[in-house]
């Protein structure tokens, strides 16, 4: 994971936007964690450098099994102005296609990209996203417990 903090500048309520190639399956899952999680504690947004539809269904699957439904989410294309509303954004996969603003905390998830793969494959994918996404609300809501 790599990690790169241009300032500490984090509003009150923090917006966390995350970004995968498709905005289909990683990006989805993470926001739809962070939102399950972070509740009206955060703003979450999600978008891809190239955006695919429909969202991946088993990742649809993997998330409504841990009692999260995405279902209803559709993908967006990443835009200079989602990243600049944002206090962290999270990349999982697209390389340099995200700009780069001051004052922005931005991280690198490398992540398994679920597309085309099983249920039993997607599980563990699904897992490590919900591991990573309760420790970024932790590190961003230090002031209460993360759930």
């Amino acid at each position: 994971m790599t990690t790169r903090t241009e300032s500490t500048t984090m509003t009150a309520t923090p917006t966390i936007l995350f970004v995968c190639v498709h905005n289909a399956g990683r990006s989805q899952m993470a926001a739809g964690y962070a939102q399950a999680l972070g509740g009206d504690r955060v703003q979450v947004l999600s978008a891809g450098s190239a955006p695919k539809d429909p969202i991946n269904p088993i990742a649809i699957q993997a998330m409504a099994e841990d009692g999260i439904d995405i279902a209803g989410n559709q993908p967006k294309i990443l835009t200079t102005d989602a990243v600049r509303e944002s206090d962290a954004v999270i990349t999982m996969g697209c390389g340099d296609a995200c700009p780069i603003f001051p004052g922005k905390r931005y991280e690198d998830w490398e992540l398994t990209d679920p597309a085309g793969k099983g249920i039993d494959d997607v599980r563990p994918i699904r897992d490590e996203i919900k591991t990573r996404v309760q420790a970024l609300l932790a590190e961003l809501l230090p002031t209460e417990a993360s759930a």
